[in-house]
């Protein structure tokens, strides 16, 4: 489907809501979906299909087809006020805001819900993790590469446990940058309770993402489950620490299944936390020997750390043009994208543009594309 006809349909409430709809019956998937649209062309155009339509020109199975002959349209109602309610966002695939890269994983999620910072997950970012119960030394760690990202304008990302995942997060929000957060429940829970200064941190100058709804507390399995989604989300992987058999060691097979890399801190033979990353280092995987390890992952001189975090923007911005900056970032972005995540008409959005061009703080690629500078 082209960005002009995305953007036509993006701006159809009923159409939005019926993608919703599909994405909440059972057994159907983000993969599914993309089949169904594929065929008929839109969420609606496949509610609207007969059963025999179904059958045959998409290939479902009779029960799927009888499910979606009487979609949850008031359940997917219902869940969309809920969730903008709590000031949270429903992301589903064809939302110009929903994680590109997690479309291409074995297994991407077909609704997400996500709140906070919504540009944090226009670039590429790390994923640090480790065990809940750790050495001081995996501490440092955890804290000196969350420092080290932020810096860099890497978001940290990680599932918000205790241990390292939050000393990760906490060291990456201190320095300034930004943390992504995957959860195994909805984003308005506080799991575990004394993340909560972390929690309300994440809200206001990070991103809580997550495929549970508001109010979801989760269930066996949703956190391994949800690990996919640390790794899918990142270009590279750091394991701090894990004990052998750790639930740590499942998002390293999420990554590689995923063709992330994987880097591996080493640690001392005899602390039972560092088992497992040792049997993985043991095994061929990378080691981490420092900084300097992370930021050639990716592309940035150690040097350049402090010059490549983002800066802020200047104050003398006209509203139009503060508006149009902060819906960028150095990702490359659409005119419709950014026409959609920013609210403003094409006209007076390409002549922002320019002016911010002009103002050396956007660059036009050759594909008609705009970064910031």
């Amino acid at each position: 489907m082209n960005s002009g006809g995305l953007s036509t349909l993006w701006n159809d409430s009923e159409e939005r809501l019926a993608y919703i709809a599909l994405a909440l019956i059972p057994g159907l998937g983000a993969r599914g979906v993309a089949t169904l649209l594929s065929t008929f062309g839109s969420a609606g155009a496949v509610l609207r299909a007969s059963f025999e339509e179904l059958r045959e020109a998409a290939g479902v199975n009779r029960s799927t087809a009888t499910a979606i002959l009487t979609p949850p349209l008031r359940q997917a109602e219902t869940l969309q006020q809920r969730s903008e309610s709590k000031g949270h966002r429903t992301l589903v695939p064809c939302d110009p805001d929903y994680p590109h890269v997690l479309r291409s994983i074995p297994d991407p999620p077909v609704l997400l819900f996500a709140r906070g910072r919504i540009d944090a997950l226009a670039r590429p970012g790390v994923a640090i993790v480790g065990s809940r119960v750790h050495s001081k030394y995996g501490g440092e760690v955890a804290r000196l590469m969350g420092e080290t990202a932020a810096n860099a304008g890497i978001p940290v990302i990680s599932g918000m446990a205790r241990g390292l995942d939050a000393a990760a997060q906490t060291a990456a929000l201190d320095a300034g940058g930004v943390s992504i957060g995957v959860l195994g429940t909805g984003a308005d829970i506080v799991y575990p309770l004394e993340n909560r200064p972390l929690f309300d941190r994440m809200v206001v100058e990070g991103l809580l993402l997550t495929e549970h709804p508001p109010g979801d507390r989760g269930f066996p399995g949703a956190f391994p489950r949800r690990n996919r989604l640390i790794s899918g989300l990142a270009r590279v992987l750091i394991v701090v620490e894990a004990a052998e058999g750790s639930g740590t060691l499942v998002t390293v097979s999420c990554a590689l299944e995923q063709g992330r890399d994987v880097l591996v801190v080493p640690g001392p033979i005899t602390s039972p936390t560092s088992k497992g990353t040792n049997r993985l280092l043991r095994d061929g995987a990378t080691p981490l020997l420092g900084p300097e390890d992370l930021l050639a992952a990716f592309g940035v001189a150690s040097g350049a750390a402090a010059r490549a975090r983002p800066t802020p923007p200047p104050c003398d911005l006209s509203p139009a043009e503060a508006q149009v900056l902060s819906g960028l970032s150095e990702m490359p972005r659409t005119v419709d994208d950014v026409a959609l995540a920013v609210g403003l008409p094409i006209g007076l959005l390409l002549a922002t543009l320019l002016g911010l061009e002009l103002g050396g703080l956007v660059e036009q690629l050759p594909d008609n594309s705009y970064k910031r500078r």
